[in-house]
């Protein structure tokens, strides 16, 4: 039995997104196992995986189970003690701890007005107070950790308060919430990020649109790093036999650039389309590395 992380909808599951990133951002393998919120409730999903109710889920290999993000989080750091889950300065350990709960516990204004949409960006979204109040709060905790740890993340290194705060950088890039110069940096760090990005990715081409999560506001591009241009085409030959991420012969084609590059599946090709410079493995090969 290997480690399993059963996740919710890319584009939509925001709980999930944190769990995702914390295995992915500090290169822990697992196997990923995704429900879908069209097919039924979440916890029926998990009825054979009592008594769990809510994504993110992470089964160990053991056969544990652990129901919270936090949870996964802690885990993980005892696990893999010299991955950088936590600072290992004591201050700004004690800053990213509390950064996360407080993001854990918090801002749920935010949360209930804004959920997070991958799929789709706004303009002119009004903000109500409470609203208002949520980002004012996260702007003075990024701006005080920024300015203590010096950045580039808010604890210095990538850690969990990142990955915790990912998705509320969404919702603000997504909604196009005011923020200030270093909040919106911070946004911005988000959103070039290509862990990040491939989850974005993985979330535009797979999985239901869950029309629960649109808003009627007025449409805006999305404000992340314009991806390549690229295109599925129906054949070859591409200048690879074989597909980048599995090693299988190639079997679907994507053209760029006037070049076209061969996958083992849709699925790797179409995400691949979606923001090539997302992958290392596909970049790497694109650029000779």
């Amino acid at each position: 039995m290997s480690d399993t992380l059963i996740i919710g909808d890319y584009a939509y599951s925001s709980w999930s997104l944190r769990g995702w990133l914390l295995f992915d951002r500090f290169g822990i393998a697992v196997t990923l196992r995704r429900i879908s919120f069209l097919d039924a409730e979440v916890r029926d999903q998990l009825s054979d995986l009592p008594p769990a109710r809510t994504v993110p889920l992470w089964q160990t290999a053991e056969g544990g189970l652990l129901r919270d993000s936090i949870a996964i989080a802690e885990e993980l750091a005892q696990r893999h003690p010299d991955a950088g889950f936590w600072p290992d300065d004591p201050i700004l350990r004690a800053t990213a701890r509390s950064l996360t709960a407080e993001m854990h516990a918090g801002f749920a204004a935010l949360r209930e007005y804004c959920p997070m949409n991958l799929r789709a960006a706004y303009r002119a979204v009004p903000v109500p107070e409470p609203v208002r109040t949520d980002l004012d709060r996260i702007e003075e905790l990024w701006a005080l950790a920024l300015e203590h740890s010096g950045g580039p993340w808010l604890c210095g290194a990538y850690s969990v308060a990142d990955a915790f705060y990912a998705p509320v950088a969404a919702r603000i890039a997504g909604y196009g919430l005011p923020v200030g110069p270093v909040g919106q940096g911070y946004v911005e760090a988000h959103l070039g990020d290509p862990a990040f990005r491939r989850w974005r990715c993985m979330g535009l081409v797979q999985g239901p649109d869950l029309p629960w999560y649109r808003r009627d506001y007025p449409r805006a591009d999305w404000p992340g790093p314009a991806p390549r241009t690229a295109r599925a085409v129906e054949t070859g030959p591409a200048e690879n036999t074989a597909c980048p991420y599995s090693g299988d012969p190639v079997t679907h084609f994507m053209e760029t650039d006037g070049r076209v590059f061969g996958f083992a599946s849709a699925l790797c090709r179409n995400e691949t389309v979606a923001d090539q410079d997302a992958w290392p493995a596909f970049v790497a090969m694109r650029d000779g590395a």
